[in-house]
């Protein structure tokens, strides 16, 4: 583990302060020997533990000891987040320091842990910033204090914090959401308490379990440097620290229920225009894909979480796939009354042409044929005597010598354009559906 600058200037100093500490108390002891106050080394036996000599020291120990005081001008407080509870908390309290026998009445060193409680002991004054419920001080007064012989207290209150986080739902079910935990010391400014990242990991995820929607990417602490980040209310600094968590959607859910079935009722939108106009059913049929998708994009709003601040991709989709909807009910309606028009209403020259074109494309039928072996042969009029009027009747001869053979009618027209929308949106729909679910991969694997 590499630990950054801040934190080996602070060991060093620690480290420096307990050699100088261990030299002055063998000073003070080796003249408490020579002046005859104490036994010397081959004489001494430290005493074992016991309850009684436990209950001394703490008599001893918190005999002047004031909890409202805190333990020097500056406390640095070591915090670790922890996912499963909240906080793993270290400082420093000098005045519970039990290693120099000659500040008390016997030697207490073959203790090595001290239990108490914030009740009997300074605590700082710690407030989850952005908490949305139980905002106040982190306080537990059913969890014991660990203290240590040097005075270093190590304290673990648990909680469960809901936090305010920014929540960012474009790609949305496929969206990776970045959450930050922000603590601050409350009433206690930077020059009294100094929040610091712990000796650890900023996070400690040694208690995670998986979770079946969410999956974690990375943790860390943003926002602050070792030394804490300074936040200043009105004209003072207070310490703070953030935390964050950046989680990513399990995607397999979310597309077998949403996303794939979408995209099979969009494709139901563009078959209404495959259904023959006197099946009577092209109505009913668009107005129920319709109704259908109303109701899944109702489901489908009520698990995206409510915020204007980012729009997702996945609403704009459908968005766009229920317009689609409504304009094919609205085409289906002119395709009926096209379909339904009598011959008495004259087709216009220019839709005859277009209608002919379209024609050819789609039947790869030649609407034009040479009639030159129609040239004039001997037959048997009385065989054949209906054939001149029928020719005159069904069919125009051009002048180059070539005849249409397709008399174009409204319901032909009808047909055209039945089939022309049937392209049109089933380009679009699965234009757009690709475009849709690359959008969404590629955020998913970059993020």
């Amino acid at each position: 583990m590499k630990l950054s600058g801040n934190q080996v200037e602070f060991l060093e100093n620690q480290l420096k302060e307990s050699v100088l500490f261990q030299e002055k108390n063998a000073l003070e002891i080796t003249e408490r020997v020579n002046d005859g106050l104490i036994l010397a080394s081959d004489d001494y036996e430290q005493p074992t533990y016991s309850t009684n000599l436990e209950t001394s020291l703490r008599d001893e120990i918190f005999d002047k000891y004031v909890v409202q005081q805190r333990p020097n001008e500056t406390v640095f407080i070591m915090i670790t987040l922890n996912i499963l509870t909240v906080n793993n908390l270290t400082w420093d309290d000098y005045r519970l320091n039990w290693t120099d026998p000659l500040k008390f009445s016997a030697d207490f060193t073959s203790i090595n842990y001290l239990f108490s409680s914030e009740t009997y002991v300074w605590k700082p004054t710690l407030v989850i910033e952005n908490s949305i419920q139980n905002i106040g001080v982190i306080t537990d007064p059913s969890i014991p204090m660990r203290i240590s012989q040097t005075g270093r207290i190590f304290w673990n209150p648990p909680g469960i914090y809901k936090v305010s986080c920014k929540s960012d739902i474009t790609y949305y079910p496929l969206d990776t959401q970045d959450c930050t935990i922000k603590l601050i010391s409350w009433a206690y400014t930077s020059t009294n308490v100094l929040l610091r990242i712990g000796q650890n990991e900023a996070v400690d995820i040694n208690d995670y379990t998986e979770n079946g929607e969410w999956e974690l990417i990375s943790t860390s602490e943003r926002k602050a440097s070792t030394d804490g980040a300074q936040i200043t209310k009105g004209f003072t600094d207070f310490s703070s620290l953030s935390f964050s968590i950046k989680l990513r959607r399990r995607p397999t859910f979310h597309i077998i229920n949403s996303i794939f079935p979408m995209a099979l009722m969009a494709v139901l939108i563009a078959v209404v225009f495959k259904l023959p106009v006197d099946s009577g059913e092209k109505t009913s049929f668009s107005l129920t894909v319709l109704l259908a998708y109303g109701v899944y994009l109702t489901m489908i709003s009520a698990e995206i979480p409510s915020t204007s601040v980012s729009t997702s991709y996945l609403s704009l989709y459908l968005v766009f796939i229920l317009t689609l909807g409504v304009i094919a009910i609205l085409l289906t309606i002119v395709i009926q009354r096209i379909h339904f028009k009598t011959e008495d209403e004259e087709i216009p020259e220019w839709l005859q042409k277009i209608t002919k074109q379209c024609y050819t494309k789609i039947s790869g039928k030649n609407t034009k044929k040479d009639h030159s072996d129609l040239k004039y042969k001997p037959m048997n009029l009385k065989r054949h005597s209906i054939a001149p009027i029928q020719l005159n009747e069904t069919t125009e001869k051009g002048n180059n010598g070539e005849i249409n053979d397709i008399k174009v009618t409204w319901q032909i027209v009808a047909m055209i354009v039945d089939k022309a929308f049937f392209y049109v949106y089933i380009t679009l729909i699965s234009i757009v559906t690709f475009i849709f679910i690359l959008t969404l991969a590629i955020h998913y694997y970059t993020a």
